[in-house]
């Protein structure tokens, strides 16, 4: 378990640091936590490459472990709306991380023997959107109001312009959409440290 607690503390400190950016607007679309949140699939998928996929979920189910101790703090904090974390919000977010986490170490490790940036690349793709779809379905979507019916989210229903130019939809589905798109740009920008830590932990083995 010793070797697992760089991998274990650095999810922690994405969770937690990602549950407090996401407070803080960046332009229309975005929150600053759509930056950090991101590096949990680069840590999943470090720790899967040197220690294998059991020592991944491990270090997942942290991760999780952290959330739900955000969520429970966030839900006791009063913000200009209300709790600065709902129900919809805690359950969408707690879901979302626990089913992409563990999809992308199972697509890691279908692609674990091809090319070295294949694996993580397609795992942390796959996963991202699959986080993306669930948490703001779940915490936005009118279609699931009955899962927290006293929690008014019909702001995010209101029906614009996709990110300010496109076809008309739900607010949050732009929300969604700006947020998929930087993972996926950093999906390709961790595959830089991914090579490098990767190179550094195997020379050091070798």
């Amino acid at each position: 378990m010793q070797k697992l607690l760089p991998g274990i503390l650095a999810m922690a400190a994405t969770v937690v640091a990602s549950n407090i950016l996401v407070q803080y607007l960046f332009g229309q679309w975005l929150t600053w936590g759509a930056f950090t949140y991101p590096v949990a699939f680069l840590v999943t998928d470090l720790t899967n490459r040197i220690y294998g996929a059991r020592s991944a979920r491990i270090v997942v189910l942290a991760g999780f472990v952290t959330g739900i101790i955000c969520s429970l703090i966030g839900t006791q904090i009063m913000g200009e709306f209300g709790p600065l974390v709902t129900l919809r919000i805690a359950i969408g977010s707690g879901l979302a991380f626990l089913t992409a986490q563990l999809l992308d170490v199972a697509v890691f490790n279908r692609f674990r023997e091809g090319s070295w940036w294949r694996a993580p690349l397609v795992s942390t793709l796959v996963g991202s959107s699959v986080d993306t779809a669930l948490f703001f379905t779940i915490a936005f979507s009118a279609a699931l109001t009955a899962l927290e019916p006293s929690n008014d989210v019909t702001w995010a229903g209101e029906i614009v312009p996709l990110l300010g130019w496109g076809p008309a939809a739900p607010l949050w589905v732009s929300l969604a959409v700006a947020d998929w798109a930087v993972k996926l740009a950093l999906a390709l920008v961790a595959l830089v440290p991914f090579k490098m830590i990767v190179g550094k932990v195997t020379a050091k083995v070798a």
